[in-house]
C-alpha cells in the first residue's frame, strides 16, 4: 500500500512509535508530549487496544492520557475485521485529534485492521494533520512494513525475520521495538537486507521517535534509538542465503542516537541537536 497523500497545503501530522514500556507513572515524559501534540487541554484522543489480550489495556492509556490534560479519551476496540467497516467506529476516528495504538500482538493488529476502510481512514487522517503514535506492537505497524516476528541476535540471518504489511503511515522506515532489551540487531538488519530503501529504527524500551511533518526524527525518552542506513549498502548475500545462514551487508550506516538527538528521514543525516545545544 501507498502512504495517503498530503493535500496541498496541509502537513502530515506526527507518527510517534514507543519502543514498549514507557514510563507510566515517575516520568511519562513520551505520553505527556504526545497528549501536548494532540492538542493538549484540547486533546480528543483515541485509544485502540486490539493488539493486547489485557482487558484493561486500553483504560489504563486513557486514564493516563486524562491525568496528563486531555480534554477527552476514548477507547475503541475492533475484534473482527467487520468492526473496521463500522460506522460508529469510523466516526470516532474522524473525530479524533490524535490516536495511539497499545502494544501486544502486531499480527493481530494487522490481520484485523488491514485493508479496512478505518485503516485507510487513519492513514487519510494522519496525512491530514493528525497525530498517531503506538507502544510495541503498536508502534510496529505503523509504517508500510511491519516486522511481524523473528529471531534475536545481532548477526542477521536467512530466516531472523519475517516481514508483513503494516498501516502504512509511511514507507520511509521500518521499526523494531524493545530492541537492546531483546537483542534485535539482526532482525532489524534481515528486514533491511530484504528492503534496502527503508531506514531502520531500533526502539529501546521507554524510548520513542517523535517523527515531525518535515520528516525529522527527534528522540525521547530514557533509552536510545538504533539507526541503520541501508542506503549505500553495496553488497548482500542475503539471496544466495538459506535458514540459518548469516548474511553478508556491506555499506550499512548506523547511530545511536539518546534524547534531543535527531535524524533527518529524507537527507538521512544524523544530529545530536539539542544534546550540542547543552554543551554551548
Amino acid at each position: 500500500m501507498c502512504p495517503s497523500k498530503v493535500a496541498q497545503g496541509d502537513e502530515r501530522g506526527w507518527i510517534v512509535p514507543i519502543g514498549g514500556a514507557e514510563n507510566k507513572n515517575g516520568d511519562p515524559r513520551i505520553l505527556a508530549r504526545f497528549v501536548a501534540l494532540a492538542g493538549g487541554p484540547r486533546a480528543e484522543i483515541l485509544v485502540i487496544p486490539t493488539a493486547s489480550q489485557l482487558r484493561d489495556a486500553g483504560s489504563r492509556y486513557a486514564q493516563l492520557f486524562g491525568e496528563l490534560g486531555a480534554q477527552r479519551v476514548e477507547v475503541v476496540d475492533f475484534q473482527t475485521r467487520h468492526d473496521g467497516h463500522d460506522p460508529e467506529r469510523l466516526a470516532r476516528i474522524e473525530r479524533a485529534s490524535a490516536i495511539f495504538f497499545t502494544g501486544g500482538n502486531q499480527l493481530r493488529l494487522s490481520s484485523v485492521l488491514g485493508g479496512t476502510p478505518a485503516a485507510q481512514l487513519i492513514r487519510a487522517r494522519n496525512a491530514a494533520g493528525i497525530t498517531v503514535g503506538g507502544s510495541s506492537a503498536g508502534a510496529a505497524i505503523l509504517s508500510e512494513h511491519m516486522i511481524a516476528y523473528g529471531g534475536e541476535g545481532a548477526c542477521p540471518r536467512a530466516d531472523s525475520v519475517h516481514l508483513a504489511p503494516g498501516l502504512g503511515l509511511t514507507n520511509r522506515f521500518l521499526i523494531d521495538q524493545h530492541f537492546r532489551q531483546r537483542d534485535r540487531l539482526g532482525r532489524l538488519l534481515a528486514a533491511l537486507a530484504y528492503n534496502p530503501f527503508a531506514v531502520g529504527i531500533g526502539l529501546d524500551e521507554d524510548t520513542a521517535a517523535f517523527i515531525g511533518p518535515d520528516n525529522t526524527l527527534e528522540v525521547e525518552g530514557s533509552g536510545s534509538v538504533t539507526v541503520v542506513d541501508a542506503g549505500d549498502l553495496g553488497f548482500s548475500s542475503m539471496a544466495d542465503a538459506g535458514g540459518r545462514d548469516p548474511v553478508c551487508m556491506l555499506g550499512l550506516t548506523l547511530h545511536v542516537l539518546i534524547a534531543g538527538a535527531t535524524f533527518d528521514l529524507a537527507t538521512r543525516t544524523a544530529s545530536p541537536g539539542a544534546l550540542l545545544a547543552e554543551r554551548t
